[in-house]
């Protein structure tokens, strides 16, 4: 059979079955299994010309070396076995040596060259880019100006201030002397600091700062203790004079450890009744540095402060909205470091409340005089009928004066909270208290000029 099969292979197609003589994938008979149709594949219908040039090839060769290629697992068995499997052996191992013929016989597929594709817009200009160069920006002449110059002005307490001496200090800003003592009382627990005289005081310099005001200073003398200036201490107020002599003695209760981490600050104040005080210099001393049981008595020269004009104090304020009741509740706690007003007993003040509903005053209220006092306490509370639709159109305008026998009151500082708030500190306080849910809500309020409340603040100019 073996004879007769290749015989018949030479005179037939070699895609043609033996058995019916059809193409082989158009008959039933020779169907192989799944493996084998991965490995064939479709043929085509036709054989292509390079395979039918290399059939005398692969007809000589398949004689020659059958048996010597042999697996040689067929090669080992007996020769029975042998011949009753010879066919089936010789026929799938002349179809696996076939079909890597082909596959070696096969025309490599050509190589192609493909440059890479460049995408690009149609018409635009190629820009070559350089790294940029840092070049220096220009800075216009007022660009310093928009700076506070009071902020980043030589303090007192830098350290070219204290390699000065007095006597330096002294020709170098002319601001005159301050003369004063201090001592602890290691028995009562207080510590003791007397304000005697100033000498050389400059004369007062007028607002704006164009010219001189040929009159006499009124200074008077503030006394605190850093860095929280706590109780601080006011002296009266000496009229028409450079050389004002005080004699005033006050007592601060401080334990003596915490007395020696305190500064003492001395500022020397201009008194105007008819506009903002200013700040002639100042004197600051570390306790740490004196001997506080012994005491002693100095000279120190005045230098120049960075707060060119005296703050008009603070005042501590609680609000408290009920919605149910439709009821703003307000407590006056305190205030503090109030302005002085008046030159012979200090000040007597009263703080004024007045209600303003859209721009409209409603209701006002005041309370009581403290007398001869900077640091009254009020602790005193006030109630205004406010319904819940009408509490974001309201106003609160709080007013410090000085009361004032001969003349009308001295206007000290006012804040307004509310709708038409003065400031970030105040917008703040009255959200908060709307926030709050019938939770008493406290807060500190420097006060402000009244020209400053008349330019923010349109509720400010509704009142007296």
């Amino acid at each position: 059979q073996g004879l007769l099969a290749r015989i018949s292979d030479l005179l037939l197609c070699r895609w043609t079955c033996r058995n019916c003589c059809q193409k082989c994938f158009d008959c039933n008979c020779c169907q192989t299994n799944e493996d084998e149709v991965e490995i064939l594949g479709p043929f085509p219908a036709q054989t292509p010309a390079w395979l039918i040039s290399s059939q005398n090839e692969d007809k000589d060769g398949d004689s020659d070396n059958t048996i010597s290629e042999l697996p040689p697992t067929l090669q080992d068995v007996s020769p029975d076995r042998r011949r009753s499997s010879s066919d089936t052996s010789r026929s799938t191992y002349s179809l696996t040596r076939r079909i890597s013929s082909l596959e070696s016989r096969r025309p490599s597929s050509p190589l192609i060259d493909i440059k890479p594709i460049e995408f690009g817009i149609i018409g635009a200009k190629k820009e070559i880019v350089q790294p940029t160069i840092l070049r220096k920006t220009y800075t216009p002449d007022d660009y310093f100006r928009k700076f506070e110059p009071r902020l980043y002005s030589l303090d007192s307490n830098s350290d070219d201030m204290d390699s000065l001496t007095d006597e330096e200090i002294l020709s170098k800003y002319q601001l005159g002397m301050l003369h004063f003592s201090t001592q602890y009382d290691l028995l009562h627990n207080y510590l003791i600091v007397r304000v005697i005289e100033a000498k050389d005081l400059p004369p007062p310099i007028s607002y704006d700062g164009s010219r001189q005001d040929m009159a006499h200073s009124n200074p008077y003398v503030k006394i605190c203790l850093l860095p929280d200036q706590k109780n601080s201490k006011q002296t009266g107020v000496k009229r028409k004079t450079q050389n004002p002599v005080f004699e005033e003695r006050y007592t601060f209760e401080i334990p003596f450890l915490e007395a020696q981490r305190r500064t003492l600050l001395l500022t020397v104040v201009d008194f105007d009744k008819f506009s903002r005080h200013c700040v002639i210099g100042k004197v600051s001393m570390p306790l740490s540095d004196v001997d506080l049981v012994k005491g002693g008595h100095w000279w120190k020269a005045l230098v120049p402060s960075s707060q060119n004009e005296v703050e008009l104090g603070e005042l501590l304020l609680s609000l408290n909205y009920l919605p149910s009741a439709g009821r703003l509740n307000v407590d006056i706690i305190r205030a503090k470091q109030l302005l002085q007003t008046d030159m012979s007993q200090g000040s007597d003040p009263f703080v004024k409340i007045q209600l303003v509903h859209g721009l409209k005053l409603t209701k006002t209220k005041k309370t009581s005089c403290m007398r001869g006092t900077i640091d009254p306490f009020y602790n005193e509370s006030f109630s205004f009928k406010v319904p819940q639709e009408e509490l974001e159109n309201t106003s609160l305008v709080f007013t410090v004066y000085g009361h004032n026998v001969k003349s009308s009151n001295d206007f000290i500082g006012r804040i307004v909270i509310g709708q038409y708030s003065t400031g970030a500190p105040e917008s703040n306080h009255w959200r908060r208290m709307l926030n709050a849910h019938r939770t008493a809500v406290e807060q500190w309020h420097s006060l402000r000029s009244r020209e400053e409340c008349d330019r923010v603040s349109p509720a400010s100019l509704e009142v007296t």
